[in-house]
């Protein structure tokens, strides 16, 4: 019976209700908004320092971001979440947006962009 259910399963395709070129959009005009988001002690944005891990684009717009910070005692906790969900809500035809901290796995340094790495010289 296993068997069956993994076979109906594994052939099933998934489609959004938002066209391709709209989920698209707002994938990119997502990415943009974190990119204006620093952390208050790093020039560099929170997206090239790696901390946004996933960011979900459900069928109703609504968007749920994965991210974490550099560091649990990190100063801007309480700010940094807040000011994520403004600026992903800022994205026209962006829906609820709910920010949720994560720590797994937990972020280090390898992360980071080329550009996060060059911003802060650690080469």
């Amino acid at each position: 019976m296993t068997d069956t259910v993994e076979a109906r399963t594994s052939n099933m395709q998934t489609s959004s209700a938002l066209p391709p070129e709209e989920t698209e959009r707002l994938g990119s005009d997502i990415v943009a908004a974190l990119k204006t988001v620093f952390d208050p002690e790093i020039p560099a944005d929170i997206y090239e320092l790696g901390l946004i891990y996933k960011v979900d684009i459900k069928d109703d717009r609504t968007v749920e971001v994965d991210m974490t910070l550099t560091t649990p005692n990190c100063p801007a906790a309480a700010e940094l979440p807040i000011t994520v969900e403004n600026a992903v809500a800022s994205v026209p035809g962006v829906g609820v947006v709910t920010v949720n901290i994560v720590w797994e796995p937990p972020w280090t340094p390898e992360r980071m962009t080329d550009e996060a790495r060059l911003v802060l010289n650690m080469w």
